[in-house]
C-alpha cells in the first residue's frame, strides 16, 4: 500500500511533534518554511478544526528555531528569505485593515494569519516580527556541518570533545601520509614473493590510497581481516589445494581425448571443416602443460572453451551420437573455477581500509584536527554515549523546534543525530521536528546521501506525512509535459514504476502529478507559444549516432544551432517573454541553461557555442586552478623574473600566449639588441617589485604593462577555445594563491618550486584551489544537473540526456541496498550484485532526469538518439524501451507525446554554422578625458641611470611604480650602447677578455664575481685560488659557460695584479701610487650606497658644471633639459683608502675592440664622454666629498680625495692597463654643493 499523504496548509500545519513534508519541485517549499517560521515567532500554535489554541504555544526567537540545510549558499539564501518574510509580516500587521483588501480565506497567508489574532494584539505581533527580522544575524539557520560543530563546541563536556580543534578542510596530505605509514609497517617486512603479489594489486602507496579512499566512509560495513602476511599465506595455501584438485584428472583426460579425436578423425565421424587436428592438439597441449605445472594458474585455450563441451561436440559430430566424457562436462566448470580462484585482493584491501581509518582518526585526535565528516560522526557518537540522553535533552531545550530542509539528501549518520535528539517515532509534544524533502530529487548518493534513509524517516512519521502539490514555478504547459514524462511509465500496470521503487502494491516513492498555478508570462517564438518540451530525434534512417562520441559531437552542434537561432530572433524582438500587460522582454543568453552530466559534455557544448560567437560559463568546474594552462604561463613568468638574465627563461616567458607578443615581435627581439636589453631591464624591474612588494603586485604589473586586461576582456578567445575572462580570472586567482604562499616561503626560487609542485601534484580538495567563476554576466549557463538542483531557469536545454554509464564488473566497490533498505558494500562483483547495483544506479539517474526537467519555467529542449545502452538510461526507462528497442525510439516518443500538446517532436534536426549576431549596446559610454601633458611628481627619487642623454633614442616600456636603482640596474643602463645578446657567438680576438660575451648580462655576471671577490678578500683570493675557481664554475653553470671557467679564473687573477695607477697615468700631477693593486687594498667598501637631497636641480646647469671641470672641457652628449627634485641615490662599486687618500673605483666591462690597442687612453676618454661616465663619477665624487666632510674634522678635498679610477676590465693587458683616472678640481665640489642646495648665486637661494 502507498502511505496516506495529507495536503499541507501552512496556517494549520501542526507545530509540535515530528512531521515530514514532501515538496515536489517548484511547489513552494521555501515559502512554506518561511510561513512556518513566522508562525513560530508569533507563537501561532496547533490547529484543531476551526478553533485555534495558543495556550501551550510559546513565541520563539530566531536563536531557538533551528533551520538546517546542506550548503552554505542555501543557508545564506534561506536566512535572507526568512528575514524578508518576517519584515513583510511585520509591515502587514502594522497596516490599517481598512487599507488591505478583504480576501477570501486561503488566498493570502498573512491575511489569514492576522485574522487569527485579535486586532488589539496586532501591534505586539508586528513588534515581535520586526525584532525577529533584526535578530536574524544570530539565528540558528545553518548547514548540518556548521551546526554539529557548534554543538560539539558549546556542549564540549557532555559530548566529551575538545574545546579547541582545528578544522582541516583539505585532508589529502594526512591521508597520503597514513597510507605511506601502512605501506611501511605492513608491506616492507613481506617476502619478495608476497610483495610481488601485493604490487600486482596496487604498485605504490598512491594506488593503494585510491582504492582505500572510497571505502573509508563505509568502513563499518566491512568485515574484519587478518594481517597481510597471514592473508597471503592462507591464500597461497588455498590456491595450492584448489589448483591441485582442479588439475588432478586432466593429464589422463587429455590423453583420452586425443585418442578419441584421432579415432573420430580417422573414421570421419566429425566435421573436419570445424574441428581439425591443428585446432584440438594445441588446446590439449595447453591443458596438459597447465595440468603439469603446479603453480600455473591461467589457462587460455581460446575457442576450445566452447568446442570441448557437450554442446560443442554435438555441433561437430556427424556420425552417431556425440561422445560422452567427463572432460566435456567439467571444462565449463574448470573455466568458472579458474575465474574464481582464491584471491587475497578483498581481504588485503579490507585490512588496509580498517588500519588506515583507525590510524587516520588517531592522528587527527593527537593533532587536535577534524574534518567535515568528523563533525557528524563525533556528535553521533556523543549522542549514543552514556551522556547521550542528557546531551539530547540540552539540545532539545536549546532548539525546541527544528526544520530540516533538503532531507532527501540526508545520510544514516545525519538521520541518527536528529532521531536521537527529537525521537521521531515517539512524536514528542514538547518539541517539533519538521523534515522537508522530496525523494524524487535524491541525487547525491556519490556524496553519501541515502534515499533509503529518507524512506526510513517516512515510515517513522507514519500518518504525519504532508505534501505540497501545486507548482508555482513553471507554466501550465511545462507542468503538464513534466507530469506526462513520469506518468507515462508510472501508469503501466507492470514494472517498478517511474522511480523503480514499486513492489506490487507497495510504492514508497510514487509519482503524483502536481497541479499548476501557472505564470503570467509566456515564451514566444515568432509570436507563437512554443511547446513546453521539445524532443529532437534523428531520422530512423540515421544510424550514425549509436556511439556516445558521435552523439556528443552531433547534438552539441544541433543544440548550439538552436540556441543561436533563438537568440538571433530575440535581437529583432521575435523571441522572448510576453506579459499580461503587453510587455515583451527579449530572450537573453543568461535566460538559457544547458544541463550536462560532466565536464566532458560541458566542453563539447561550450566549444560548439564558442564557434558560433556565443559566450558561456561553466558553473560546475571543480578542477584545480593549478591544472589550468595559465599556471604554466605564470610559472614561465616567475622563472624569467627570478633570473632575468637567463636568455632561455626570458624567451619562454615572452612567448606565452597571454602576453600577446606576435612571432614578428619575438623575431624583432632576435635582431634588435636594444629591444632585447630593454626587455631584460623590464624583467629586472619586475624582480625588484617582487622583492619589495610581493609576487601579486608584480604579476599585476606584468598584466598591465603588456595590456593583458584590455585584450583578454575584448571578446578574446584563445586558440584552444578558452575565453579571455576565464584566462584573466585564472591568472588573478593564481596570483592571489602565490601571494598567500609567499608568506611562508623564502625567496623567489622557492616560490617557483612551490608552483612547480602544485602543477605536478594538484591533488587536494581545498576550496581556494578550485577554479573560480570567470563572470556572472549575461552568458549562457552550462551547469551539471547536480549543481542545478534547487535552481530554476526560463529555458533549459538537455542535449545529452541519453548518456549513461552502467555499472561494470570492475566498478569496485559495489553499493546496493538490501530488502530492508540497509546499505551494503562489496569489493568483488558477481552477477546478482551487479544487477542490484545497476538498479540503484538507474533509479538515481531517473531522479536526475526529474531534477533536470523541473528546472525549467517555460521550455525544455532535449536531444534523443538511439545510442548504445539507451534502454539502460533513465530516459530509456521513462520511454519504456527494452534492450532491443533503441530502434523504436521514435515510436516511443510519439507514444509519449500522444494527446499531450505541450510535448513536440523535432525530427531530423540539422546543425548549421550560423553565428550569433549580437547587437552592440546603445548606451553612451562615458570616457575619461586624456590629459594633454603628463604631470610629473613634485618630489621623487632619481639616480644617474635615470638621467636622459640627448643622443639616446631607446625604446621604452612602462616602468614599475618604484625606483629601481640597484647596482645591477645602473650597470645595465650604462651598457645600452654596448649591446649583444648573452648567448651570441664569441667575439674574435687574441685574448679571452676580448672574446668574452658582451652586453648587459655578461657585464652583470663580471660585476657579481668582482663583488664576491671583494667580500671574500682580494688578497685571500690569491692565497686560496680554489675558492675563486669553484665560484666561477658554479656561476658559469647557470649560463652554460663551463668552457670559460679557466679563462675567467686567469682573467680575475690578472685583475688583482693590475696596477690601478700605473706610471703612465700622471694626469693632474697625481704620483706615488703606481704600484697600487686590488690585492694590496686593506680598507675598502663595496657597493656603497649614497643618498643626498636635490632641490629643483636644473640638469642643463649640472651638465655645464661637470663639462667645465672634467675631461678638459671637451664636447660630449648633453643631458635633456629637465629638473630633478627630491633625492638622488646611487651605488659605488668600490671605495677604498690608500696612504691617507680616498679613491673611487668602478668596473667597466665595455667592449672597445678586439685588440689591446683599442684600450688606449684616448679611446677610453672617448668612451667615458660617449657614455657620460664623467657625470657619473662627478656625482660619486660629490657623494664621497660630502661623506668625508661630515666625518673628518680637518677634511680638505685636495689632501684627502685621491680621485676616481674607471677600470676597463677588457683592457688590462694594454699599455694603459685599462685605467681611466681623473681627479677634478675642488671647485667642482663647491659648484655642485651650491647647485644641489638650490643656490644659483652665492647667498641667493632659489
Amino acid at each position: 500500500m502507498t502511505q496516506l499523504i495529507t495536503p499541507l496548509e501552512p496556517l494549520t500545519f501542526p507545530l509540535t511533534g515530528s512531521h515530514l513534508i514532501e515538496a515536489s519541485a517548484g511547489t513552494g517549499k521555501t515559502f512554506t518554511i518561511t510561513a512556518l517560521y513566522v508562525r513560530l515567532v508569533l507563537g501561532h500554535g496547533n490547529a484543531s478544526g476551526v478553533e485555534k489554541t495558543f495556550a501551550n504555544a510559546r513565541p520563539l526567537t530566531p536563536p531557538e528555531i533551528l533551520v538546517v540545510t546542506f550548503t552554505d549558499a542555501a543557508t545564506r539564501d534561506l536566512r535572507s528569505r526568512i528575514r524578508t518574510r518576517l519584515a513583510e509580516a511585520a509591515e502587514y500587521f502594522r497596516k490599517n485593515p481598512d487599507n488591505t483588501p478583504n480576501l477570501p480565506k486561503g488566498q493570502d497567508f498573512l491575511h489569514d494569519l492576522r485574522a487569527d489574532f485579535s486586532p488589539d494584539s496586532w501591534a505586539g505581533c508586528a513588534y515581535k516580527l520586526q525584532l525577529a527580522s533584526e535578530w536574524m544575524d544570530e539565528s540558528a539557520v545553518s548547514t548540518i556541518h556548521g551546526w554539529c560543530n557548534r554543538m560539539l563546541r558549546e556542549h564540549a563536556f557532555d559530548s566529551q570533545s575538545l574545546f579547541t580543534r582545528s578544522m582541516e578542510t583539505d585532508q589529502a596530505e594526512l591521508l597520503a601520509e597514513t597510507v605511506r605509514d601502512y605501506w611501511r609497517n605492513h608491506y616492507y617486512p613481506l617476502s619478495t614473493q608476497d610483495i610481488a603479489q601485493v604490487t600486482a594489486y596496487w604498485p605504490d602507496p598512491p594506488a593503494l590510497e585510491k582504492k582505500v579512499l572510497p571505502l573509508l566512509k563505509h568502513v563499518n560495513l566491512l568485515p574484519s581481516a587478518e594481517a597481510p602476511e597471514q592473508i597471503l599465506q592462507q591464500t597461497r595455501t588455498s590456491m595450492t589445494i584448489t589448483l591441485g584438485t582442479l588439475k588432478e584428472p586432466w593429464n589422463n583426460w587429455t590423453d583420452e581425448l586425443e585418442i578419441l579425436f584421432q579415432n573420430a578423425t580417422d573414421k570421419k565421424r566429425i566435421n573436419l571443416k570445424k574441428f581439425r587436428e591443428q585446432y584440438y592438439k594445441p588446446w590439449l597441449a595447453k591443458i596438459r602443460d597447465w595440468a603439469g605445472s603446479p603453480e600455473q594458474k591461467a589457462l587460455d585455450i581460446g575457442k576450445g572453451w566452447e568446442r570441448l563441451t557437450p554442446e560443442g561436440m554435438a555441433e561437430i559430430w556427424i556420425d552417431g551420437p556425440p561422445p560422452v566424457h567427463p572432460a566435456f562436462e567439467n571444462l565449463p566448470r574448470l573455466q568458472k573455477a579458474l575465474n574464481n580462484l582464491p584471491d587475497a585482493y578483498e581481504n588485503l584491501l579490507t585490512h588496509a581500509t580498517h588500519w588506515v581509518s583507525s590510524r587516520f582518526s588517531a592522528t587527527q585526535k593527537k593533532r587536535a584536527l577534524m574534518g567535515f565528516d568528523d563533525l557528524l560522526t563525533d556528535l553521533d557518537a556523543a549522542l549514543a554515549s552514556e551522556n547521550g540522553e542528557r546531551l539530547a535533552r540540552m539540545i532539545r531545550t536549546q532548539f525546541p523546534v527544528a526544520l530540516i530542509d533538503e532531507f532527501q539528501d540526508t545520510d544514516p549518520v545525519q538521520y541518527r543525530i536528529f532521531d536521537q535528539i527529537y525521537e521521531i517515532a515517539k512524536n514528542r509534544s514538547d518539541c517539533a521536528l519538521i523534515l522537508i524533502g522530496d525523494p524524487k530529487q535524491a541525487i547525491y548518493a556519490f556524496r553519501g546521501a541515502d534515499v533509503h534513509t529518507y524512506l526510513k524517516a517516512r515510515k517513522s512519521v507514519q500518518e504525519r506525512l504532508y505534501s505540497l502539490g501545486t507548482n508555482y514555478r513553471s507554466t501550465k504547459d511545462m507542468v503538464s509535459a513534466s507530469n506526462r514524462c513520469f506518468e507515462f511509465i508510472e501508469s503501466q500496470e507492470t514494472g517498478n514504476g517511474a522511480f523503480l521503487f514499486r513492489d506490487g502494491e507497495h510504492n514508497p516513492v510514487p509519482f503524483h502529478p502536481v497541479r499548476a498555478k501557472g505564470r503570467d508570462d509566456r515564451f514566444l517564438i515568432n509570436n507563437q507559444v512554443i511547446p513546453a518540451l521539445t524532443a529532437a530525434i534523428p531520422s530512423p534512417a540515421d544510424n550514425q549516432l549509436s556511439s556516445i562520441g558521435a552523439y556528443l559531437d552531433t547534438f552539441s552542434e544541433i543544440c548550439a544551432t538552436r540556441i543561436v537561432n533563438w537568440l538571433n530572433l530575440a535581437q529583432s524582438g521575435r523571441a522572448g517573454f510576453s506579459g499580461t500587460s503587453g510587455s515583451f522582454i527579449p530572450l537573453r543568453p543568461g535566460d538559457i541553461a544547458i544541463l550536462v552530466n560532466n565536464g566532458k559534455e560541458a566542453m563539447a557544448i561550450r566549444q560548439s557555442l564558442g564557434r558560433r560567437g556565443i559566450h558561456s560559463v561553466y558553473l560546475s568546474d571543480r578542477d584545480s586552478v593549478y591544472q589550468s594552462p595559465q599556471a604554466t604561463e605564470i610559472h614561465r613568468w616567475l622563472s624569467a623574473c627570478a633570473e632575468p638574465d637567463n636568455d632561455r627563461l626570458l624567451r619562454a616567458a615572452l612567448s606565452t600566449e597571454t602576453l600577446g607578443l606576435s612571432f614578428a615581435d619575438i623575431e624583432e627581439l632576435n635582431q634588435d639588441e636594444n629591444a632585447w636589453e630593454n626587455r631584460v631591464i623590464q624583467f629586472m624591474n619586475y624582480r625588484k617589485i617582487w622583492q619589495l612588494q610581493g609576487v601579486l603586485p608584480m604579476l599585476r604589473r606584468i598584466l598591465l604593462d603588456f595590456g593583458c586586461n584590455e585584450r583578454l576582456l575584448d571578446n578574446y578567445t584563445s586558440p584552444s577555445g578558452i575565453n579571455g575572462e576565464r584566462i584573466l580570472t585564472d591568472l588573478l586567482h593564481l596570483a592571489e594563491l602565490l601571494q598567500q604562499a609567499s608568506h611562508t616561503l623564502e625567496g623567489e626560487h622557492t616560490l617557483v618550486r612551490f608552483l612547480e609542485d602544485q602543477c605536478d601534484f594538484p591533488a587536494g580538495e581545498a576550496e581556494n584551489r578550485k577554479v573560480r567563476l570567470e563572470s556572472d554576466a549575461n552568458l549562457v549557463q552550462v551547469i551539471t544537473i547536480h549543481k542545478a538542483k534547487g535552481l530554476e531557469y526560463p529555458v533549459v536545454f538537455l542535449p545529452f540526456i541519453c548518456t549513461t554509464r552502467i555499472i561494470k564488473q570492475d566498478d569496485s566497490p559495489l553499493k546496493w541496498h538490501d530488502e530492508n533498505g540497509n546499505l551494503q558494500i562489496s569489493l568483488k562483483a558477481n552477477t546478482k550484485l551487479l544487477e542490484q547495483a545497476e538498479r540503484n544506479r538507474l533509479a538515481e539517474d531517473v531522479r536526475k532526469v526529474y531534477v533536470a526537467i523541473t528546472r525549467a519555467r517555460h521550455a525544455v529542449w532535449m536531444g534523443l538518439a538511439p545510442v548504445v545502452q539507451l534502454h539502460s538510461s533513465a530516459i530509456g526507462h521513462l520511454l519504456g524501451l527494452d534492450p532491443s528497442g533503441s530502434s523504436e525510439l521514435l515510436a516511443a516518443v510519439e507514444n509519449l507525446a500522444r494527446d499531450t500538446p505541450s510535448i513536440a517532436l523535432e525530427i531530423s534536426p540539422q546543425a548549421s554554422n550560423i553565428r550569433f549576431a549580437s547587437v552592440p549596446t546603445t548606451g553612451h559610454t562615458i570616457v575619461a578625458r586624456i590629459p594633454v601633458r603628463s604631470p610629473k611628481e613634485n618630489w621623487w627619487i632619481s639616480s644617474y641611470s635615470g638621467l636622459h642623454i640627448t643622443r639616446k633614442t631607446l625604446t621604452t616600456y612602462p616602468q614599475p611604480a618604484i625606483s629601481d636603482d640597484s647596482a645591477q640596474t645602473e650597470n645595465l643602463m650604462e651598457k645600452l650602447s654596448d649591446l649583444l645578446l648573452p648567448d651570441s657567438p664569441e667575439i674574435l680576438g687574441t685574448e679571452p677578455m676580448h672574446r668574452f660575451f658582451k652586453g648587459a648580462g655578461p657585464g652583470t655576471f663580471l660585476h657579481e664575481i668582482l663583488e664576491w671577490m671583494a667580500g671574500y678578500g682580494f688578497a685571500a683570493i690569491l692565497e686560496n685560488p680554489a675558492a675563486l675557481k669553484e665560484t666561477i664554475l658554479r656561476r658559469c653553470k647557470m649560463h652554460k659557460w663551463e668552457s670559460w671557467v679557466q679563462s675567467l679564473e686567469e682573467w680575475m687573477k690578472a685583475l688583482l695584479e693590475t696596477p690601478l695607477l700605473p706610471e703612465s697615468t700622471t694626469r693632474q700631477g697625481h704620483h706615488g701610487s703606481g704600484n697600487l693593486r686590488l690585492r694590496d687594498l686593506k680598507n675598502y667598501r663595496t657597493e656603497m650606497e649614497f643618498w643626498f637631497e636635490t632641490r629643483n636641480v636644473d640638469l642643463n646647469h649640472l651638465d655645464r658644471i661637470v663639462t667645465t671641470y672634467t675631461l678638459g672641457n671637451r664636447n660630449r652628449p648633453a643631458l635633456l633639459p629637465e629638473k630633478i627634485n627630491g633625492i638622488l641615490k646611487g651605488f659605488m662599486d668600490l671605495v677604498f683608502e690608500h696612504e691617507g687618500k680616498y679613491f673611487i673605483a668602478d668596473y667597466k666591462s665595455n667592449w672597445l675592440g678586439t685588440r689591446n690597442d683599442a684600450y688606449s687612453v684616448e679611446a677610453m676618454d672617448e668612451a667615458v664622454r660617449d657614455h657620460r661616465y664623467d657625470l657619473q663619477y662627478s656625482l660619486y665624487l660629490f657623494a664621497l666629498h660630502r661623506l668625508l666632510q661630515s666625518r673628518l674634522p680637518d677634511y680638505d678635498y685636495n689632501r684627502h680625495v685621491g680621485g676616481v679610477i674607471y677600470l676597463f676590465m677588457r683592457g688590462i693587458s694594454a699599455p694603459s692597463a685599462g685605467i681611466h683616472f681623473e681627479r677634478p678640481p675642488a671647485q667642482l665640489m663647491i659648484e655642485l654643493d651650491l647647485l644641489f642646495r638650490g643656490v644659483t648665486d652665492r647667498g641667493t637661494s632659489l
